[in-house]
């Protein structure tokens, strides 16, 4: 490949994708010192609350720095969040040129960053990979410019569209190496959700295997009946329970015991469900930018009505299961016409043992 800018942009953001799944509620960003087409110093957000990507790619290059450019993923930042504006340190620096990838999203400092660092007469470029960049940051483009987090729904069914048969049992439909990569896929992601029938009909745990970092688990559930030793509460974990307000008198012994192994989170109401768009901007409200959606029908397509649907993984096994009374994968209201069927967009298809795995955005 040919050295360019765009050659070693595509480095940094090979260095900002090594945090998948560890930034939230930031973006990932890399960062790369680079005199004489030589590359001196690199760095990436490692976490939140973590020195920034341009922090450590500077602290690691020293008084090298000096006279460099400076290629960062994301417009560096001009304000005070977990850590001190990175402009600071950039102009301390000496860089001579910094190579941006993309504009922050976030309003308060789209622009900012950039037009603070001409204004020290330092020489600056955008617009590098850009499209490939807000891929990979999409969930925190849709938190900081939304306030809703990003959604991706994960279903494993039959050929047939079935996620389990007339008499509820589901286990198990896909593949063990179906269910071994969406173990993996759940580390990228700050929460997984499932509605309560799900629990009640499954009882999953909701883990990540072979991880010390566990995403958060919620429960959509409208009538708080989550069974007080369901297994998603076992090893011990944070738990969200989204409900609607409990009116006066209607207390339950279950809700306290709920309330004492679970956040409950009150929405508000819809036609007497749990209003969708109420319930994730309040789970934006606690920092929760993507989420992992896996089941069951009735929320799966629910989300797809209220349009709150960003991605899809759907796990297809070449089995039939058959029957109306058996639970397809997405159910909710749906439409009236084909036209209106949703269309993914960049749909991909891979193998997975006996399974196919489509994979799309909406």
């Amino acid at each position: 490949m040919k050295i360019s800018d765009e050659y070693f942009m595509r480095l940094a953001m090979r260095l900002a994708a090594k945090a998948k799944g560890k930034t939230s509620p930031n973006p990932m960003v890399g960062a790369l010192v680079v005199k004489r087409r030589k590359i001196l110093a690199w760095g990436y957000h490692e976490r939140s609350g973590l020195p920034h990507a341009e922090v450590v790619a500077l602290g690691r290059a020293g008084k090298n720095a000096k006279g460099a450019k400076l290629y960062v993923t994301l417009e560096p930042c001009t304000h005070f969040g977990r850590t001190p504006p990175c402009i600071n340190q950039i102009i301390k620096s000496g860089i001579k040129e910094v190579i941006v990838g993309t504009f922050d999203p976030n309003p308060v400092n789209n622009g900012k960053g950039i037009a603070a660092l001409r204004g020290k007469n330092i020489k600056v470029k955008v617009g590098f990979l850009e499209t490939e960049l807000k891929k990979l940051n999409a969930p925190f483009i849709k938190y900081i410019t939304k306030k809703m987090p990003y959604v991706t729904v994960k279903v494993g069914q039959s050929l047939d569209g079935k996620i389990a048969t007339k008499t509820g049992d589901s286990k198990w439909i896909t593949s063990d190496k179906s269910r071994a990569y969406a173990h993996k896929l759940r580390r990228n992601y700050d929460a997984i959700m499932v509605g309560v029938n799900t629990v009640l009909r499954d009882n999953p745990t909701l883990n990540v295997w072979f991880s010390k970092r566990q995403p958060l688990k919620i429960i959509v559930d409208s009538q708080l009946s989550t069974p007080q030793d369901a297994n998603i509460f076992s090893p011990k974990r944070q738990v969200v329970i989204v409900t609607l307000p409990v009116r006066p008198g209607q207390e339950t012994a279950n809700r306290k015991i709920l309330e004492g192994k679970a956040k409950v989170l009150e929405v508000k109401e819809r036609a007497g469900q749990i209003n969708l768009k109420d319930m994730m901007k309040k789970l934006a409200q606690l920092e929760i930018t993507n989420i992992f959606v896996e089941g069951g029908g009735t929320l799966i397509g629910s989300l797809f009505d209220e349009g709150l649907v960003d991605k899809v993984l759907f796990f297809v096994s070449p089995k039939v299961i058959g029957g109306k009374d058996a639970i397809s994968s997405v159910m909710g209201r749906g439409i009236s016409r084909i036209e209106k069927a949703v269309k993914l967009k960049n749909v991909k298809i891979k193998r997975i043992g006996e399974d196919f795995l489509v994979e799309g955005n909406v």
